[in-house]
């Protein structure tokens, strides 16, 4: 009896050990992952949309060493009836809004600041469109009606075999991916495991292998998608798409304060949703899509690109939000007028022709309910219309 409790205990005290050293050994991925897990609670969700860098693992993007891109005060002005309702509801944590190039009216809320770099989210698509746009006029990619696999090859055999870049730009790829963010056993939270846990994003999109319809019939908003889009980018050029970005768009824009990634485990950009920036370096962004591509007298993004991405070009339904290349055309737009959106309230809106630029970030736990949206939509109007 002795000799068994003696070897029960040896078991259980090798177990133990056992645990601690693996605890030890996969410390920061389990770190990661309750993180993850408890990223969008109601008291954590704003403090945790500011330091991403807690749950994740980034790659910086350094602003580089150049001047700063003045963004001068203009004239300040009353926000329309509601705003402040709206702003409460949508647990908005930041609105910046400019007209011709100067800051009309900013404020932070919830205790965010403006050095705060706020996670992106699906924002991050319309930033990888631009860079597209660069890497198509400079050569290094053909074709929209290129095959994926042409420049990603480890998508031989899987659903995005048969796809263009067209398709994928346009989100119409045909392949099933269940974007459902509060299912967590949809296929964007297990994309999400895979990066908290240090997976391969791109392993993770050779692993999908269902159509539920033929590449461009059908508009379906598929993340992934975008991280395939990726894929092209670095299989034409060599390159990260982090270093192409930088490159190319960050460091020429002057921003006031180094940006971030958040990465796999592989050191790629989640290009998808994973940019981090301040609100005013976001503003600066999109200041350079609205005067169509071009900052202090150098066209960074081709004209011709800005202007053919943010046309509804996509296969989606008539009445319906329209598609571009990674950007959302709202129901009823004028020309020059689209927007960057992202889950939880993450907005730049583009009214081109009054030279208004509105650029939100948000902790909106409920902003899949419906018309919230289209909400957020028309006070965007409502407040360009009033300046």
């Amino acid at each position: 009896m002795r000799t068994l409790l003696k070897w029960v205990l040896r078991i259980t005290l090798m177990l133990v050990l056992a645990a601690v050293v693996v605890g030890f050994w996969k410390r920061e991925e389990i770190q990661r992952l309750m993180a993850v897990n408890s990223l969008f609670s109601e008291d954590k969700i704003v403090h945790n949309f500011s330091h991403m860098e807690q749950a994740f693992l980034t790659v910086d993007l350094p602003r580089g060493d150049g001047p700063t891109w003045d963004l001068p005060y203009g004239t300040g002005f009353d926000l329309p009836e509601g705003t402040d309702q709206w702003i409460e509801d949508r647990a908005v944590t930041s609105l910046l809004v400019m007209q011709d190039g100067q800051i009309r009216f900013e404020e932070y809320y919830l205790g965010t600041t403006p050095e705060d770099r706020r996670i992106s989210w699906s924002v991050a698509k319309s930033y990888l469109s631009a860079l597209f746009g660069i890497l198509l006029e400079e050569g290094a990619i053909t074709s929209l009606d290129d095959q994926v696999v042409q420049y990603a090859p480890q998508l031989k055999g899987t659903a995005y075999d048969g796809a263009t870049l067209r398709n994928v730009l346009n989100m119409a790829s045909g392949v099933t991916f269940n974007e459902d963010y509060f299912d967590p056993k949809s296929d964007i939270n297990r994309m999400g495991r895979v990066v908290a846990l240090g997976g391969k994003l791109d392993d993770f999109a050779a692993s999908l292998q269902d159509n539920f319809t033929k590449p461009g019939e059908t508009w379906q908003y598929v993340s992934i998608d975008t991280h395939v889009i990726g894929m092209v980018i670095r299989g034409a050029t060599g390159r990260s798409v982090t270093d192409l970005l930088t490159e190319k768009i960050i460091q020429p824009l002057g921003l006031e304060y180094d940006g971030y990634y958040v990465t796999d485990g592989a050191g790629v950009a989640f290009v998808l949703g994973g940019l981090n920036f301040t609100t005013r370096d976001f503003a600066r962004f999109g200041q350079m899509i609205l005067q169509n591509g071009q900052h202090n007298d150098q066209q960074l993004v081709p004209a011709d690109w800005v202007a053919e991405s943010v046309l509804p070009s996509a296969p989606t339904e008539a009445g319906k939000i329209g598609y571009g290349y990674q950007w959302w055309i709202p129901v009823g737009a004028h020309e020059g007028e689209f927007l960057a959106r992202g889950v939880y309230g993450q907005y730049i809106y583009f009214d081109q022709p009054r030279g208004v630029l509105i650029v939100t970030t948000g902790a909106d736990r409920k902003f899949r309910d419906d018309g919230v949206n289209e909400a957020n939509v028309e006070m965007f109007r409502s407040i360009a219309q009033s300046l």
